[in-house]
């Protein structure tokens, strides 16, 4: 029998405090690097670090950590990104103002041979903003903090991750040049192109954006008309960083509403996918549910009570259209708590006390669980859990739920003049814009 009551208050207070421990523990200090993933010899993410740039401020405001603390984390990570290796070469850190998915955890160089990553690089260069925008004091630390966070803004060339063609790249590599996708199609790339409009030194044209929103596919689902994507998460991380209640683009203004109401019609789709459960798998209902980008139990399949399933491993799962396996991702519901409340609430409650997902880790929930699959003989769960933390899932839940209860983050990116250009640039008016 699962319960109807909703995450308390204290609940999500822990939650939040446990989830933080991560970018307290999975960090190189001397250079800020947060791991990617809790597996051996893994390298950081600087999507991860991004994120926990964002975090310190919260921490700060938590009492997680000092402000000194915080200051001083932030000033190692904002140091490294700012004088580590830039250039063509095959093991440097960046090139043109952009920064490599993965980085060795001790020495900041390329790992794995991995993508100069596009959107990462937003993700970092919107942490090193937001960290600007709190670290305000008069004091030499703070003044350092935001003069480095701005030139490594600055020094990001939009117009070259465009390749002479209209959105911009997904990528580069040093050995094969710009990667062949580019960003079309309503994903997480809304706050690049807002990042990129917005930049004094290398902006994006707004011929770009138009370009992007014009591949948006406009669905009507479970009786929810919303722009489309499959995976939850897409609605959701430019959501960390900018508040999107009352303003709107021209597609938007067309629609009817913002893109705040969009990514709460989507959390409703969600639910209403795991009531409807076509593929039944275990568990799915009301309180059950979080289909997005995530680590699964594959690749693998096992007959389970007269049925064949195929199981994969990492794969962009979404809903109505899957792929689906029966992988969940608690990260991806706690990080619809500002859209949903009264629904995320009770879909938190579920993961922490029937599903107890808190219980046997280290840093709040673990990363996805699949309630069909059965796992390891003898797992704790009874069930598979993922026996992973990953940096990327950590940073949404300690900020969205700070979003819910005071909109900290939301508040310090509408004070960044860089933001407020791009999202005018890209077309946003109305609302705290006005």
């Amino acid at each position: 029998m699962k319960a109807r009551r909703r995450a308390s208050a204290a609940e999500l207070q822990t939650l939040q405090r446990e989830t933080f421990d991560y970018f307290l523990n999975e960090v190189n200090p001397a250079n800020g690097l947060i791991l990617d993933k809790t597996a051996a010899n893994w390298p950081a993410s600087i999507a991860a670090t991004g994120l926990a740039l964002a975090c310190y401020p919260v921490a700060v405001e938590r009492g997680f950590m000092t402000r000194e603390a915080a200051a001083a984390r932030t000033l190692a990570t904002l140091r490294f990104f700012w004088t580590s290796p830039q250039g063509a070469e095959p093991d440097a850190t960046g090139y043109r103002g952009f920064y490599y998915h993965f980085l060795d955890m001790q020495t900041g160089r390329r790992a794995w041979q991995c993508e100069l990553s596009t959107v990462d690089s937003a993700f970092l260069l919107a942490g090193a903003l937001a960290a600007a925008a709190y670290f305000d004091a008069d004091v030499a630390d703070e003044r350092e903090i935001r003069t480095l966070a701005d030139a490594l803004y600055r020094r990001a060339d939009w117009q070259w991750a465009q390749n002479q063609g209209a959105a911009v790249t997904h990528g580069w590599k040093p050995e094969s040049g710009f990667l062949e996708y580019r960003w079309r199609g309503y994903d997480e790339a809304l706050l690049l192109y807002i990042l990129g409009l917005g930049s004094p030194t290398h902006p994006l044209p707004e011929s770009s954006y138009a370009a992007w929103t014009s591949s948006y596919r406009w669905e009507s689902c479970y009786g929810y008309e919303y722009l489309y994507a499959g995976p939850l998460f897409t609605h959701q991380l430019s959501h960390v960083w900018i508040d999107f209640r009352g303003i709107q683009d021209a597609f938007m203004r067309e629609k009817g509403i913002d893109y705040f109401e969009n990514s709460r019609r989507a959390t409703f789709v969600q639910q209403r996918y795991a009531i409807e459960n076509p593929c039944k798998f275990v568990d799915y209902d009301e309180y059950c549910w979080g289909i997005t980008a995530s680590e699964g139990p594959g690749p693998a399949t096992l007959k389970l009570n007269g049925t064949q399933r195929k199981f994969d491993d990492y794969v962009g799962r979404g809903v109505p259209y899957g792929p689906d396996d029966g992988t969940l991702a608690p990260w991806a519901v706690v990080a619809s708590l500002p859209f949903a409340p009264e629904i995320v609430l009770q879909a938190i409650d579920f993961c922490i006390h029937q599903a107890k997902l808190t219980a046997f880790n280290r840093y709040g929930f673990k990363a996805a669980f699949n309630p069909t699959h059965p796992g390891e003989p003898g797992n704790p769960y009874g069930w598979w859990v993922s026996p992973w933390h990953f940096g990327l899932n950590q940073g949404p839940i300690v900020l969205m739920i700070e979003n819910h209860h005071s909109g900290l983050l939301w508040r310090l990116m509408r004070g960044c003049p860089y933001v407020v250009a791009g999202l005018r640039r890209a077309g946003f008016s109305g609302g705290w814009l006005t």
